[in-house]
């Protein structure tokens, strides 16, 4: 039972990512690294996160429950903060990388879009997210014990994993919607995910009431619907997708411009 726990909440959890990885990413070897650099830049926001948490944790009261409370918060809205920074940092980075490219190459136009660069590393940082999030509730999973057996939920790994695969998946909208905004020049778009990224990780504070974390979050990843049309999809080209009649659907053949 434990290996089918496993197995099972880790398809939920990074099986449409990875799905999205192989069909889109994996055959380009500049998108694979553009995804590893931004894996490698959630990373880094997260040591920053975790330094500044562990100092305060260490010159606070540890006998006052409301003060270790209150880090807690405190650790949470950081790492949101860092997270966004550093994506700005590497939208930055990668505009400086694409006009270098271009210089570098002999066709009229850029290697790699800015839209690619939005979707490849965001999910870079869902990946790296939804790994640190769930490997070692996924390791727990494999036993011994038996989960819920003093009263608790039953539901805490399934719940967990269904959380995971919405953190990456907004991760990746966020992305998208991140660098439309920058480019353009939208900042309320730009102020829109980072409030949304406060909102899906302050929700996890209701946890073990999963349905209060969970729920909202899914109506929050509704803003795969505004990713999906900042990337240049419609309705029709949706269709033509289905269908299987529109080979170059959205990212997989995009022209870069």
């Amino acid at each position: 039972m434990t290996a089918a726990v496993f197995f099972g909440c880790t398809f939920i959890a990074f099986g449409p990512a990875i799905s999205l990885f192989l069909f889109t990413i994996a055959r380009e070897p500049l998108r694979v690294i553009f995804l590893i650099a931004g894996a490698f830049f959630w990373l880094v926001s997260l040591l920053l996160a975790s330094l500044v948490w562990f100092i305060s944790v260490q010159i606070s009261n540890k006998e006052s429950v409301s003060q270790q409370k209150g880090l807690l918060i405190f650790g949470v809205v950081l790492s949101v903060l860092l997270q966004e920074t550093f994506r700005f940092a590497y939208y930055k980075l990668l505009k400086k990388a694409n006009e270098g490219l271009l210089a570098l190459s002999q066709e009229e136009t850029m290697p790699i879009s800015i839209r690619q660069l939005a979707y490849v590393s965001g999910l870079g940082f869902g990946f790296m997210s939804g790994a640190f999030s769930v490997v070692n509730i996924l390791a727990d999973s494999v036993g011994p014990g038996t989960v819920g057996i003093h009263g608790d939920s039953q539901h805490y790994f399934l719940s967990s994993a269904f959380m995971t695969m919405a953190i990456i998946l907004l991760h990746m909208f966020w992305g998208v919607i991140f660098f439309d905004g920058c480019e353009k020049q939208r900042w309320l778009a730009v102020a829109a995910v980072v409030v949304s990224h406060l909102v899906v990780s302050c929700l996890t504070f209701q946890n073990p009431q999963y349905i209060s974390s969970l729920v909202p979050t899914y109506i929050i990843i509704l803003d795969g619907i505004w990713a999906f049309y900042t990337a240049g999809g419609s309705l029709r080209n949706l269709k033509l997708c289905l269908t299987c009649k529109d080979k170059d659907f959205l990212l997989a053949n995009h022209r870069p411009r």
